[in-house]
């Protein structure tokens, strides 16, 4: 059978479903969901509201203020009652959320509601797989799934906004950031991207399972200089537009109702300033009709950067520049009233921003249910549902990329007769939840650990230790784990990183194992036992040593609260291992940006030339490619076929490949199919991924699959950065990953 996943869960059966490798609609889009206009009626609203508000009204609907705790301050709750807030970011829970909304609704002049909104980004309650796992699976179904139930769980919590997804595109590991994207591939990212804005928002924004998603951070944020965060970014339009922007496009095409623009500036322009990038191609290319919210203090920032002397005159930059609601600056509110008066910024301006606010807030019909259907019933009843638990198991399970498997060690036999369990993270309940814990508790977590000793026989004796810490220097518990490891048949080691060591200001300049984790694994693959390592990490580590020595590696990132049950699932191999890697693993820090989809340059590496483009002192190969993981089974692909030699620009050419299933047991492979232009007007990547299908195959089993390669897919930015087909050779390629597999050629004639 050819599928993304298994049946959707009954509980998130409404999910909208779109094929796992649909090209994307538009020359780098994804999903094609149209953007619907404000109704006539919504409209009339919006006017009558605008005509009676004040100017401290209108700008205090931009102004967005963050909560701690489960209250407002006694200063907050005055500016609410003045109508000087348009909503409160942090506040979570039915009764917090529905006690201030009676201060808008109730005790405010014109009674507009607040929007409450939320970092929602791998889950709410039921904490699922950070995003960079998820992307793992190359499964737009279930990653829309997970979206859905996050949105369900937030909204049925109070909150109507979610500041997610991240679809920045990161090549640099070093950056904390990475976690939460979907890698470092333009196509997989649009098309994931789509898939979790259809999640959050589902198909109609006023339905009480829905919230409103925010596509961040625009834009190139993950482009940051050093991979560290907040940094500069210099790259041209035609990186930016290639590499950086497709995934905010299909998040537009997908229908996303909000953007947040980046802390970093773009070639010297900060994006929370840039009006080329905000109004001129978002709203004006694109036809975006959403509305724009900075990030945090993001607007008075412009002042650090030095585009602006004063908050006031960061205020006036970023309104201009088409930013509608300013995130915990404050300045909207109290410094552009007077800039205002003094005509230095136009009504019309202001009324405009304040318009697409207020239409937000109409979409999700906070006008005439400001709590959005929230009621304290609906939130204990969805909270950590038994289906969200199934659901967040599942993913897990597909987001676990083998990456390695010397001598078939894994699966591991569940009637072993001693298993030893070695890691500071094997039982580290709040690190399995990852960054962006949102309303995760470490109780709800199935560790390592414990999923292994509810899997394992009654007849196995399960030893632990835990080794060393994340950090630091401390090698006094290596006694005990090489003392354990000599008494197992195998030995399970779950090291990486700490939850807090990735996500927002986490970058780190090397990219192994923290403190002293290296030394451990290195003593007990010392002692001879067998040794499985499980990596649970935010960014790809560049763990040479352990690929060159370790047997058996699993890429588990941070999986969430099935952690334990999922890992527990490919080890013993109650499913075989499916995730596919949606990043670069390199070799070392030295080989940082680390992609695929590279130039091949005028003088591509070759060992038998010493003046190409590689190091003097290590491969220029990564450790893992992009695409790499392997299963239990083996696949092989045959009989390549193209539907035409030649196809003009307004032509589709259709690829078929058969896939066949060579081992002795159930798996599913992720066929991809990249394309090189081989010459061009300019240059061109050596291969580009555009297009995928997860194939379930019995062993022995055969299916041929079929790609279309539509205009879309051919296309690239030209010498004037306008998107163009060129006539001239293709290459096609389809096959496990982004290195090898089959190949053939077409050409692209001139119209006829």
């Amino acid at each position: 059978m050819i599928s993304s996943h298994p049946a959707p869960l009954a509980l998130v059966a409404a999910v909208l479903v779109v094929p796992a490798c649909a090209p994307a609609a538009g020359h780098g889009g994804g999903g094609a969901t149209p953007r619907r206009p404000p109704t006539a009626a919504v409209d009339r609203r919006i006017d009558s509201l605008l005509s009676a508000m004040t100017l401290d009204e209108k700008l205090g609907q931009l102004n967005l203020l963050s909560v701690e705790g489960d209250t407002v301050t006694a200063e907050q709750a005055e500016l609410i009652r003045k109508g000087a807030v348009g909503g409160l970011l942090n506040l979570t829970g039915v009764d917090a959320t529905r006690r201030v909304q009676r201060l808008a609704v109730d005790q405010s002049r014109l009674k507009i509601p607040l929007i409450f909104g939320y970092d929602v980004i791998h889950g709410y309650r039921t904490t699922f797989p950070i995003p960079l796992a998820e992307a793992n699976t190359w499964d737009p179904e279930t990653v829309e799934a997970t979206a859905r139930v996050a949105a369900r769980e937030a909204a049925a919590a109070g909150v109507h906004w979610t500041y997610a997804p991240m679809v920045d595109i990161a090549r640099d590991p070093r950056w904390g950031r990475i976690a939460e994207g979907s890698g470092e591939d333009p196509y997989l990212g649009a098309v994931l991207a789509a898939a979790r804005v259809r999640g959050f928002q589902g198909a109609d924004l006023k339905a009480p399972d829905a919230v409103l998603a925010t596509a961040k951070h625009f834009a190139a944020y993950g482009g940051a200089e050093g991979g560290r965060d907040y940094n500069t970014v210099d790259i041209s339009e035609r990186t930016l537009r290639e590499v950086y922007l497709p995934p905010f496009r299909a998040a537009v095409d997908a229908g996303v109702g909000s953007i947040m623009t980046s802390f970093n500036e773009i070639a010297g322009v900060p994006s929370t300033a840039n009006r080329w990038l905000v109004t001129t191609l978002l709203r004006g290319e694109w036809g975006f009709a959403g509305f724009v919210v900075s990030d945090w203090t993001g607007v008075a920032e412009l002042q650090a950067h030095g585009v602006a002397a004063s908050r006031a005159d960061a205020g006036r930059l970023a309104l201009a520049a088409g930013v509608d609601m300013d995130m915990q600056s404050r300045s909207y509110l109290e410094d552009l009233p007077a800039l205002v008066r003094r005509g230095l910024i136009s009504p019309a301006v202001v009324d405009a921003a304040v318009r697409r606010v207020l239409s937000a807030k109409a979409r999700l019909g906070l006008f005439d249910d400001p709590d959005h259907g929230a009621t304290p019933e609906r939130e204990r009843a969805t909270l950590l549902a038994p289906a969200h638990r199934q659901l967040a198991r599942q993913i897990a399970r597909e987001a676990i990329v083998l990456l390695k498997n010397d001598r078939n060690l894994l699966p591991l036999s569940p009637a072993a007769r001693t298993l030893v369990v070695i890691g500071p993270l094997a039982d580290a309940k709040r690190e399995s939840l990852g960054p962006w814990q949102a309303q995760g508790r470490a109780e709800d977590v199935v560790t390592a650990l414990e999923g292994i000793r509810q899997r394992v026989s009654p007849g196995t004796t399960l030893l632990y230790a835990k080794g060393s810490d994340i950090a630091g220097a401390d090698t006094a518990a290596f006694a005990d784990a090489v003392r354990l490891a000599r008494q197992a048949d195998i030995a399970v080691l779950v090291l990486g990183e700490a939850a807090e060591m990735s996500g927002e200001a986490a970058s780190r300049s090397t990219l192994g194992l923290p403190g002293v984790q290296q030394r451990l694994l290195e003593a007990v693959h010392a002692t001879g036992t067998p040794v499985v390592l499980v990596l649970m990490n935010g960014r790809p580590l560049a763990l040479e040593w352990a690929a060159d020595h370790v047997p058996a590696m699993l890429e588990a990132w941070f999986l969430g609260i099935e952690t334990g049950h999922a890992l527990a699932d490919v080890l013993f191999g109650d499913v075989a291992p499916s995730g596919k890697l949606s990043v670069t693993i390199p070799r070392s820090v030295g080989q940082v940006p680390s992609y695929y989809d590279y130039k091949s340059t005028g003088r591509p590496p070759s060992l038998a030339d010493k003046y190409t483009s590689k190091y003097l002192d290590a491969s220029w190969a990564p450790l893992f490619p992009f695409g790499h993981g392997l299963s239990y089974t083996t696949f092989a692909y045959g009989d390549l076929r193209l539907s035409a030699a030649s196809i003009t620009p307004a032509e589709t050419l259709r690829v078929s490949v058969t896939v066949r299933n060579t081992g002795t047991r159930e798996g599913i492979e992720v066929a991809q199919l990249y394309l090189r232009d081989e010459v061009a007007s300019v240059t061109r990547p050596v291969r580009e991924l555009k297009g995928f299908r997860r194939v379930s195959l019995r062993p022995g089993e055969a299916r041929t699959i079929e790609f279309v390669v539509s205009p879309a897919e051919l296309a690239f930015y030209g010498l004037d950065l306008k998107p163009v087909i060129e006539p001239g050779a293709f290459r096609v390629f389809v096959g496990g990953s982004s290195v090898g597999g089959l190949e053939a050629g077409f050409q692209v004639t001139a119209a006829r």
